[in-house]
């Protein structure tokens, strides 16, 4: 299982802004409204939490924080991950954020903020696996499946780090959500599922032991909010996210949701 100081590491490792930026040196977008589309399926960044069936997590809190020190009022609509990087492209939303992974390749559809997060991807499996231990020993296991969304980075980590290079490998079962691909592990589907700390500690927290954590780091990741190409928000956006980083203010949301935030209770 991850411990709370691996999770904590691996998103603190961004590099603090050198420079102090106060309210006053923050763009003023007037109040205007942006609309922000987002999974919820990625606790604890985004989800919907069981007993009061509000949306809550990391990215909302953050999201809000920015809004206020950037004086936008803020929307906030939901999507699938496979809709989401294309309906921003078009200009559907005004903002993405669902943990997504700043890739080169996703650069040529949509425009990056600065990171705001880093994680590393794990396996996530049932609580009582014992088949395998790792990555290799999964990858010898030719009757293991691994649940994936397609075009995610969890997706390309099975299929070039763990399985054989072949995007159509059978053992490859595509869901559209990472919801949906936590169900099929908890039902036995699949045998596991890759995903950065993030999303795997607040799954393991909320299980009660039915699932778990095996084998090290399989990569490192930075994550940020995307925008429709030659947006006028990734400016300002790129100048909250270096204040909230200079002023404590990541470092405070990362204590309350990482550490502090009991998933399920």
């Amino acid at each position: 299982m991850l411990s709370r100081r691996t999770v904590l590491a691996g998103l603190t490792a961004l590099v603090v802004a050198p420079f102090s930026v106060s309210a006053a040196d923050l763009p003023d977008l007037g109040g205007r409204t942006v609309v922000v589309v987002t999974e919820n399926a990625y606790p604890p960044l985004q989800f919907v939490e069981p007993k009061s069936g509000k949306a809550i997590g990391w990215e909302y809190d953050a999201m809000e924080e920015i809004a206020k020190r950037l004086n936008f009022k803020l929307e906030i609509q939901n999507t699938s991950w496979d809709a989401m990087i294309q309906a921003v492209s078009d200009g559907q939303y005004d903002i993405g954020m669902t943990g997504i992974t700043i890739k080169d390749e996703r650069k040529t559809q949509v425009d990056f903020s600065d990171p705001y997060m880093r994680s590393q991807q794990f396996m996530l499996v049932r609580g009582d696996e014992s088949r395998f231990t790792d990555a290799k020993s999964f990858a010898a296991f030719a009757d293991g499946f691994v649940g994936a969304q397609p075009g995610t980075s969890p997706f390309y980590t099975a299929v070039y780090e763990i399985l054989d290079g072949n995007e159509q490998n059978p053992r490859i079962k595509l869901f559209e959500t990472f919801g949906a691909t936590v169900q099929a592990l908890k039902a036995g589907d699949v045998d596991t599922v890759l995903t950065d700390s993030v999303a795997a500690k607040g799954y393991v927290d909320s299980s009660n032991g039915a699932l778990k954590v095996i084998g090290g780091p399989l990569g490192t990741e930075d994550f940020g909010f995307i925008f429709k190409k030659g947006s006028d928000l990734v400016a300002p956006v790129n100048a909250a996210i270096a204040a909230l980083k200079a002023d404590g203010t990541l470092d405070k949301l990362n204590q309350k949701w990482f550490v502090d935030y009991k998933m399920g209770e």
